[in-house]
């Protein structure tokens, strides 16, 4: 593992797998640059155009009292958007449950019961954002099902709930979990029994709460359009190439199209970020993730889209599940199914360190085309005529050695970056993070780094040196936790 963590990160790639979010992508944003010429100075630069950019330019502008107006100008390396938040498997889940227990115990009760509240409140405040401002993302407010096949699992998941009801309380939303029976899940969610390679799978439980569903590629397109009518300059298919610092405090990114000047950056880069700042190479680690798009077979077709999202999860590893409710009535039903990386030779070790987003694994793609018709059983019933998978891409996520991600500015002790921003690497769990992290960002950027914000945003979270320092010597990535997508933000 630390091999692979060394691998140095590239810019983006040029012509990615073809995203099911993005086909076809926007005809008014995606190659969007709001002035032909590159500025060649702003007050702040975004690099990088995916949920995290989109939220910190948001805040920053809905904040702005100045006079004149502060210019924000985000580069982006590709079209608008295309990375991560527009690759991912449209998933809004937390299962806090999941990581609770480990998280009281090695950073303390107070603190695990704030990241279970940040995460729920994230889901909230999205979904929220998303029909106050009437953004069309297909946005589907529901219930998740974790449908669990291995037994100790399911009773570390039972131990899990009953740990968060105690901490939390009954009442709290983020401690609402219901366990269901094996029949009640096989009854109420169409999943049976099955067999995978030889070996029995066996329904021994599930977890229902709060989650939900939305194109993170319409969200993120969305939250873009509201700030380019606030001033924001957008320019896209312009990597950054550097990063320096003159002895006035003032940074420099070098693109191909010329060089831009601002006394303060911030890094939505994610996966990315070694690429511009090395010392984040092996603090932040890229992990390319997988999900294919299938049309439902007869018999779950006659159910309409189910009415909730699903996780599948085994001994070693799990799927996660979303059933459409476009209005789009061509892809309402689509079941998008992501993971399978465990089921990868050495566990998907090739996967990691790698930026490749132009190319599936195709043993993960095998076993990804197999699940549907395995988990639903005679409720799938026969594959549609064109085909059963329709549409596979992958995307790049960003892992750190401790689990949690990056927020702040690189200028406390021993980083010595003062001006340089940074959200990023978000576990593959970017659509339950990364707006509050945003929000978190630019509190710390506008001065209100204080107490108000301790009480929701979790110290775990910030940038320091002895983070920073942390590599992964053989240890496996953080990938527990049921990732909501193929990660949360975009390229340089």
């Amino acid at each position: 593992m630390d091999e692979r963590a060394r691998i140095p990160v590239s810019l983006p790639r040029d012509n990615p797998t073809t995203s099911y979010w993005q086909d076809p992508p926007d005809a008014s944003v995606a190659s969007l640059r709001t002035t032909p010429a590159l500025p060649t100075s702003a007050d702040i630069i975004i690099i990088g155009s995916g949920i995290t950019g989109a939220a910190v330019a948001w805040n920053l502008l809905q904040n702005d009292t100045s006079t004149p107006e502060q210019t924000i100008v985000m580069l982006e390396a590709r079209s608008a958007c295309s990375g991560a938040t527009g690759r991912n498997g449209g998933h809004t889940k937390a299962a806090s449950y999941r990581t609770f227990p480990s998280y009281a115990s090695d950073l303390g009760l107070a603190a695990a019961v704030q990241i279970a509240r940040l995460e729920l409140s994230n889901i909230l405040a999205v979904q929220s954002f998303a029909r106050d401002h009437a953004i069309a993302c297909d946005l589907s407010a529901c219930d998740t099902i974790d449908v669990i096949y291995d037994a100790a699992q399911w009773v570390q998941a039972q131990d899990s709930v009953a740990a968060m009801r105690a901490a939390l309380g009954t009442d709290d939303p983020a401690a609402r979990y219901t366990l269901l029976s094996p029949s009640e899940v096989r009854d109420r969610f169409y999943v049976h029994d099955g067999e995978f390679e030889g070996v029995g799978q066996k329904v021994y439980g599930g977890v229902v709460y709060h989650a939900g569903s939305l194109s993170a590629y319409k969200f993120g397109v969305g939250v873009l359009k509201l700030c380019l009518a606030r001033g924001l300059n957008l320019q896209t298919h312009t990597p950054a190439l550097s990063l320096s610092r003159d002895g006035e405090g003032t940074w420099m990114v070098e693109t191909p199209r010329g060089a831009i000047t601002a006394p303060r950056v911030v890094l939505a880069t994610n996966g990315y970020t070694a690429r511009l700042v090395p010392a984040f190479q092996g603090a932040i680690v890229p992990l390319r993730g997988q999900i294919a798009a299938h049309r439902p077979g007869a018999n779950l077709r006659a159910k309409g889209p189910l009415p909730t999202t699903y996780s599948f999860i085994y001994e070693a590893g799990y799927e996660y599940m979303v059933s459409r409710r476009s209005t789009d009535s061509s892809a309402g039903g689509d079941i998008i199914m992501g993971g399978g990386l465990l089921r990868a030779p050495n566990e998907g070790l090739e996967e990691y360190g790698t930026t490749d987003d132009t190319s599936i694994n195709p043993i993960i793609s095998e076993y990804l085309h197999e699940t549907t018709p395995r988990y639903f059983g005679p409720d799938w019933g026969e594959d549609d005529e064109r085909g059963r998978v329709h549409a596979e891409w992958t995307g790049i996520m960003g892992y750190s050695p401790d689990g949690f991600p990056f927020v702040g500015e690189m200028s406390g002790p021993g980083l010595e970056n003062e001006g340089l921003w940074v959200s990023g690497s978000f576990q593959g769990h970017g659509m339950v993070l990364c707006w509050v992290c945003a929000k978190a960002l630019v509190e710390m950027m506008e001065g209100r780094d204080g107490e108000e914000l301790e009480t929701w945003f979790p110290e775990v979270f910030r940038v320091s040196e002895e983070r920073m320092a942390k590599r992964f010597e053989g240890r496996r990535l953080h990938t527990s936790v049921v990732p909501n997508d193929a990660e949360g933000e975009e390229g340089q």
